[in-house]
């Protein structure tokens, strides 16, 4: 079985025309493909670039600003609602201030570079004292539970308890 040249040889009916000079160029000798500019869009600027840079930067700033406020109003408002003693939904702050926290870290790793920033950094200064005043919140909240539960167990035991298996110590409080 014989393969024909032709049918394996790249197949060039027609000559590429040079339309720069004009001139009829062989079919082995092709031209490389030359980059133009788009004349329509022109050229772009130092200065149009920069502004768009800025333009980038400034929303990149200010979706980062966003989910830092988002954070502060929850811990905020849990805050409240523990100063104040209303009804807490423990289940429903947490899992609001988990994903709340997971996109604020998650913009900040992307945007590292924002880290400088003056009004990023105050707002996070500002995030971490609201914080910290709702961990001290929680932490009374968790100690007064505790305490309140120490006294039901122990009012449980003695109520079981007829005081056959424990000492005269115990019975006297002591």
């Amino acid at each position: 079985m014989q393969v024909e040249q032709s049918a394996t040889a790249p197949v060039m009916e027609q000559p590429v025309v040079d339309t720069e000079g004009m001139t009829e160029v062989a079919p082995g000798d092709a031209l490389l493909p030359a980059l133009l500019p788009d004349i329509g869009s022109g050229m772009i600027s130092d200065d149009a670039e920069a502004a768009r840079l800025e333009a980038t930067r400034s929303e990149e700033v200010g979706g980062l600003l966003a989910a830092i406020r988002r954070l502060e109003n929850i811990v905020e408002e849990e805050t409240t609602a523990l100063a104040t003693g209303q009804k807490v939904d423990f289940d429903d702050f947490s899992a609001r201030k988990s994903r709340s926290m997971l996109e604020f870290v998650r913009l900040m790793r992307a945007r590292m570079h924002l880290g400088g920033e003056t009004e990023i950094t105050e707002e996070i200064q500002r995030l971490r004292e609201k914080l910290e005043r709702n961990r001290s919140l929680l932490e009374m909240h968790y100690d007064a539970v505790r305490e309140v539960a120490t006294i039901i167990v122990r009012a449980i035991k003695e109520a079981e308890s007829d005081g056959t298996y424990t000492g005269r110590a115990a019975r006297d409080g002591k």
